[in-house]
């Protein structure tokens, strides 16, 4: 396969292509009343699943381009506190930022300067193929999170 080839592929990936669900799909149209609502027997709300997605991609994202990038503690520093965003204003920032940085993901996977195989120089073997690949396989588990609790919630518009 050739270099073009892999960056297209990596691109519907990241852009939910195939048998995955795009974020915006995911989000629209939930009520702001539901937001931080938790489905009986179901551990998160979707504020929680959305606000640890910003904060994994974003941590996958500046761990991939600054060398002085430092993760948040693990598990703690992945979550948000409580089950409801703090405001309206915080679920729209959580949004926006997401979008922002999966965009900023995609376009350090399309320029052809990228090399995606080579090791990034402050990790431990890692690459901007296999963080790429980390990106849109963690989104596409946590976004079906989602939209199994949209389902329990009954704020799930499709069949």
């Amino acid at each position: 396969m050739n270099d073009e080839a892999l960056r297209q592929h990596l691109l519907y990936l990241l852009n939910g292509g195939g048998a995955h669900l795009d974020f915006d799909a995911a989000v629209n149209d939930l009520a702001v009343e539901l937001r931080g609502a938790k489905p009986e027997q179901l551990p998160n709300s979707p504020w929680r699943i959305v606000e640890h997605m910003r904060i994994c991609q974003w941590d996958i994202l500046e761990f991939s381009t600054n060398c002085d990038h430092v993760s948040p503690p693990f598990p703690e520093g992945y979550w948000p506190d409580g089950d409801a965003p703090p405001n309206d204003a915080a679920w729209d920032q959580s949004l926006t930022q997401f979008r922002q940085d999966l965009q900023s993901m995609k376009d350090l996977v399309e320029v052809e300067s990228t090399d995606l195989f080579a090791k990034i120089p402050h990790g431990d073997g890692q690459t901007i193929l296999r963080e790429a690949l980390l990106v849109a396989d963690h989104n596409a588990y946590h976004l079906g999170q989602l939209v199994l609790v949209r389902r329990a919630l009954g704020a799930w518009p499709h069949a």
